[in-house]
């Protein structure tokens, strides 16, 4: 046995599962925890400039990396901060864990009136996957395990302690081999395998479909599966994509590719999904994304596979023909066993029409590179960023209107390099995440693709990055308007109202806070203040000025909005987006 404060345990507890980042902002009730975490060397600490960006930069981690970050709140509106961030990782199913203070117990649980009262575990409960109290030090040990063991099991996501002030300062006896237990000892390393029956009848399915469509979810990345499912959809020989969490892992110059992100991906995955006789999506759970007016693009004649380690999004948002509770990666090995063994039907001409069909859509957006308009066409923008930035870049697409293009002409090549926001849709995740990004990756060049309204929610991470050395590099396309908001307003009821962001020099603001900013006002411009902007060393901001046109997926994207409200009649705000789209 040995003795040492809660906050000395706290930190000796995270070593174990190879925590490599702390986040937030110093504290009095923190204190003794950040006093440990200093004198621990195999955990960094970045101090934020705002609560809630400790949560985005955790979930950017786990995204990029599968590893598991601490964010840190004060009690109070320290732990109230940590709301605006978290959701992120929450409806992304992003492990990560939240450590909060609180006041004494005395005072506490139920409070007593004590400046920056909180009812913190009521108040996070509802975002996080777990959440506790610790009443008692000598309890650290199991509930840090139980926070992991929740984080990092099954369908993963965010956890959480609060952790009153005598609890961190006070000393307890622990015993010193409690603290060091190996995750093995104390939760699963590896998902469920699926049953030999499920992927006979799943190998069946496939070998025998003439139009297979293949699905890669964030499952897939999350489990290390990208290479398995490659290997399979090189096996198919079938049109493939993947969801938005998936990006990267069906490559964008894969034969097989037909779009990437769902819904806005293009043309060819409506069709395929509408004309497809199997489907086998796997790590999917088929959110709003993949949608339309009618609910899941699923439903139809298709027989659908779908393989996901949380048994409850089985069939949860469409019907399956086979719901297989595994792990991706095992669930894939076995599957493309089960059908190396089997002939196979051929599908050429479905993936030569379904690649077709997305050979459309590209020319679509090939002719937008034609306009020559005095203010800059956001696809120009697009266009010139997908083949300038490196192909070993990690990129990250922030805003609402922004993604939507930054999806269709940046290049992805691989998992883990192109970070969407599809679950909470969270707009000012990308700065924090980008800053991330660079403390995970260092010599990698990391960018953020984003709108100018979401750029403002957390500018003021451009100091943490500055601070810490951190030479991220934001692209804004700054419409100067809140601009997809804007367009429904004005189709749906004819006005404009609180949408302006004009007047604003973003460029400006980023040599305030000591870092490099230019103005981009035309195409020609760009590639030679990405140049600078790479090779200044600091934190840089690329203020692009272009104007707000409608991406040829809006229409997709309004029949997704407008599944179950008043269908079939032409009311309500979504009708304006369906019909003028």
């Amino acid at each position: 046995m040995t003795q040492m404060t809660g906050a000395e345990a706290l930190t000796r507890l995270l070593v174990p599962e190879s925590v490599p980042f702390v986040f937030g902002i110093a504290g009095g009730k923190l204190n003794p925890l950040l006093h440990a975490i200093s004198r621990e060397p195999s955990i960094r600490y970045l101090g934020v400039r705002h609560e809630a960006s400790g949560p985005l930069m955790g979930a950017a981690i786990a995204a990029a990396s599968g590893r598991i970050c601490v964010a840190l709140g004060e009690m109070g509106p320290g732990s109230a901060n940590l709301v605006g961030g978290l959701g992120t990782a929450f409806n992304n199913n992003l492990p990560l864990l939240l450590i909060t203070s609180n006041n004494h117990l005395a005072a506490s649980y139920p409070n007593r009136g004590m400046f920056m009262d909180l009812d913190t575990h009521a108040l996070l409960k509802p975002l996080t996957k777990w959440s506790a109290v610790v009443h008692d030090g000598r309890r650290l040990p199991d509930l840090v395990r139980d926070a992991f063991r929740h984080a990092l099991t099954g369908r993963r996501g965010p956890v959480h302690l609060d952790i009153p002030q005598e609890i961190l300062s006070g000393r307890f006896d622990f015993d010193e081999d409690a603290l060091a237990v190996p995750p093995q000892q104390y939760r699963a390393i590896e998902g469920p395998r699926p049953s030999a029956t499920q992927i006979s009848q799943a190998a069946e399915l496939l070998a025998n479909a003439r139009r297979p469509l293949l699905v890669a979810g964030g499952g897939v990345v999350s489990a290390g599966a990208g290479e398995r499912f490659r290997n399979l959809m090189e096996l198919m020989k079938a049109p493939a994509l993947a969801t938005q969490m998936g990006i990267g892992t069906v490559p964008s110059t894969s034969p097989y590719f037909i779009g990437h992100g769902g819904i806005i991906g293009g043309d060819a995955i409506p069709a395929a999904f509408r004309e497809a006789d199997v489907v086998l999506a796997v790590g999917c759970r088929f959110s709003s994304w993949l949608w339309n007016e009618g609910g899941a693009l699923t439903k139809g004649d298709a027989h659908l596979i779908n393989i996901n380690i949380d048994p409850m999004s089985l069939g949860a948002n469409t019907p399956h023909a086979v719901g297989i509770w595994a792990d991706a990666a095992s669930a894939l090995d076995d599957l493309t066993a089960a059908l190396r063994a089997r002939n196979l039907a051929d599908c050429s001409d479905w993936l030569h029409r379904m690649r077709s069909v997305y050979g459309g859509y590209r020319q679509k957006l090939e002719h937008l590179k034609t306009d020559d308009g005095a203010v800059m066409h956001p696809a120009r923008l697009g266009f010139a960023l997908g083949s300038l930035l490196p192909d070993d870049a990690l990129i990250v697409y922030d805003g609402g209107h922004t993604s939507f293009w930054s999806n269709d002409l940046t290049p992805a090549l691989a998992e883990r390099t192109r970070f969407h926001e599809p679950g909470m849709c969270q707009l000012g995740f990308g700065t924090p995440y980008a800053v991330a990004l660079k403390l995970l990756h260092p010599d990698r060049p990391v960018f953020n693709i984003c709108g100018d309204g979401a750029f403002g929610f957390t500018l003021s991470e451009l100091d943490t990055a500055r601070r810490a050395g951190l030479p991220i590099i934001n692209i804004i396309h700054n419409n100067a308007s809140w601009g997809v908001i804007k367009m429904g307003q004005r189709r749906s009821f004819d006005f404009s109202f609180g949408t302006d962001l004009d007047g604003t020099d973003y460029a400006e603001i980023a040599r305030g806070f000591g870092c490099h900013g230019e103005v981009v006002s035309s195409v020609e411009e760009i590639e030679p203040a990405l140049q600078r902007a790479i090779a200044c060393g600091l934190p840089a901001v690329l203020d692009c000025r272009v104007r707000f046109e409608a991406h040829p997926s809006m229409p997709y994207f309004a029949k997704m909005n407008a599944y179950g409200f008043q269908k079939g009649t032409a009311a309500g705000p979504h009708a304006a987006l369906v019909k003028g789209a």
